[in-house]
């Protein structure tokens, strides 16, 4: 880690902002790189020539922006930004195990219902069929990264009781797993509810993604809303030359 140029005089601006902002930038100029631990307060404290109440103050600052992270007992930790590739049909669970770590899920609901007039347009199927409402909060390492809205046909998910943490995996396990399908992002802001699920501030951007995916004869497989934390993830597609 390099040292952190500090800068303190900022006239009327409380001092924890002023540390804040140059942890902020320290970090952006890659003075302490992502995963890395974060100085204790203490040493904050005597590095900077601040008080420890005024370290905390701006470290709950930047924890709460999600710039860094809380791990108990473990210490200050720099976030990670998650690189997920927008090309690419992939799921949450194979994502994060691909990066090394253990996804997770909380569930909000897992039921069989009727779908909306616009959930059925969507999926191209009657407004009379019935079908799998899933909602859950994803985890990565024990860290809530998105909220997931998912309608699925009930042919094609026949037994939510064996649902695990992978939506994917049980569509293949009965032969359904999406081959294609369309995306869209958007910019967006946290709701109240929506920050308390992710534990971020309200009105922290997040990435709304509604997916919608078909399988190998055509039909319509996957209509899925997702919110995820927006200072974590980046869409990232490759372009090609015309």
């Amino acid at each position: 880690m390099r040292d952190i140029a500090w800068t303190t005089s900022e006239e009327g601006t409380p001092l924890y902002l002023q540390l804040a902002r140059s942890l902020r930038e320290h970090i952006r100029s890659g003075g302490i790189d992502p995963g890395s631990a974060l100085p204790s307060e203490r040493d904050l404290s005597e590095m900077a020539g601040l008080s420890r109440v005024t370290v905390r103050k701006g470290i709950e600052q930047l924890v709460g922006e999600g710039v860094l992270l809380r791990k108990q007992g473990s210490g200050t930790f720099v976030a990670a930004r998650i690189e997920t590739a927008g090309s690419k049909l992939s799921s949450f669970s194979d994502e994060t195990r691909a990066r090394g770590e253990a996804p997770g899920v909380v569930w909000i609901n897992k039921t069989y219902a009727q779908p909306t007039e616009e959930e059925a347009a969507a999926l191209h199927i009657a407004s009379t069929a019935q079908v799998a409402r899933l909602g859950r909060v994803r985890l990565a390492g024990g860290e809530p990264l998105a909220i997931e809205h998912a309608i699925i046909p009930a042919t094609f998910l026949p037994d939510l009781e064996s649902l695990g943490d992978s939506l994917y995996q049980a569509l293949d396990t009965h032969g359904f797993r999406p081959t294609a399908g369309t995306q869209r992002v958007r910019a967006s802001l946290a709701t109240p509810t929506e920050a308390g699920i992710l534990s971020v501030r309200q009105n922290s951007e997040v990435l709304r993604i509604e997916r919608l995916t078909r399988i190998a004869d055509g039909r319509f497989v996957e209509f899925t809303r997702s919110v995820y934390r927006g200072d974590r993830y980046e869409i990232v597609t490759p372009l090609a030359d015309i």
